[in-house]
């Protein structure tokens, strides 16, 4: 399990919670099977070259809310299709086996997350379309440099990036609507006033939550640091590309999440210390992430209305 830092102190004012109070409200959420287990056996077949896609349907057809995403998505405008799709195995030649992992992998977690709502009146769908919409570019964007991913931490790194605040709607309720309540001018601004409040950001309180069930250093710590992948001890192109991801499309006007933060100006985003990270100085490959970004917002819209 990963060392997690946290030493960030609060600011002066606010009572925040103690470290100690803040684990134990965090150990009281409940476990999310799904980040233990991610329908095993449909990961298996995907990654299958050799998979037929009437296998590949036959399990998907076990899982109704996995099979009605697949054919909302793939009878979405993004397709164009001239005719209804309404049989799996056609889903799944027109998507391709790299959408339906995504697919196979986002459904059980958002329907798990959903359960932690806890029944406040958040802007929920804005927080899933922001999280299956930083997954999708976090994955582009890694795409365009030199790491080689064989495994599918380039996407959940994205979807699970602000898991933080499902589990402070569960367990800082109070503290939540207290946030939700004032405007913010950036991110950081947003982090520091949890710091401020609770006593962690919400960073911190996700990566927490995440290393408790034992998930990966690699998603630990891409949570834990997409706001300051400087800082990150190991992984930190992971953390950076989420950061990329989290400014690209909440500055596209797609979905930012539960605030609403002030625009910045076009591009802006490459100054950020995850592009710097992740391109530096390289003319070729940051024209090569460009066009992998702008690619992405292109699609983006369209996917995301057929899975949410």
């Amino acid at each position: 399990m990963p060392q997690l830092s946290t030493s960030l102190p609060p600011f002066a004012c606010g009572t925040p919670c103690s470290e100690e109070e803040i684990k134990r409200r965090i150990g009281g959420c409940p476990k999310l099977a799904s980040l233990q287990s991610i329908n095993q056996e449909l990961q298996e077949l995907v990654r299958s070259d050799r998979s037929m896609i009437s296998r590949i349907a036959e399990v998907i057809r076990r899982d109704p809310s996995l099979s009605a995403r697949l054919l909302r998505m793939v009878n979405s405008v993004y397709f164009g299709l001239s005719t209804h799709v309404n049989n799996i195995e056609e889903a799944v030649f027109f998507l391709g086996l790299r959408q339906v992992r995504e697919l196979a992998m986002a459904t059980p977690v958002l329907e798990e997350l959903e359960r932690l709502q806890s029944g406040q009146a958040l802007p929920w769908k804005d927080l899933w379309t922001h999280s299956i919409a930083s997954a999708i570019m976090t994955r582009d964007i890694l795409s365009a440099t030199a790491l080689h991913i064989d495994d599918d931490t380039d996407y959940l790194v994205g979807l699970l990036h602000n898991i933080g605040k499902i589990i402070m709607a569960y367990a800082f309720p109070d503290e939540l609507a207290t946030l939700m309540a004032e405007a913010h001018g950036t991110t950081f601004d947003v982090c520091a006033r949890e710091r401020e409040i609770i006593g962690w950001d919400h960073a911190q309180i996700g990566a927490y939550y995440l290393s408790r069930h034992h998930v990966s250093e690699e998603i630990v710590l891409a949570v834990q640091y997409h706001n300051a992948p400087e800082a990150a001890p190991q992984h930190q192109l992971f953390a950076a590309a989420v950061q990329v991801a989290d400014f690209v499309v909440r500055n596209s006007g797609i979905s930012g999440g539960f605030e609403k933060i002030e625009r910045i100006e076009d591009d802006a985003w490459t100054q950020l210390p995850g592009w710097q990270i992740l391109f530096g100085n390289g003319q070729t490959e940051s024209l090569l992430a460009r066009a992998a970004v702008a690619n992405t917002l292109r699609r983006l819209p369209s996917m995301l209305d057929g899975l949410l």
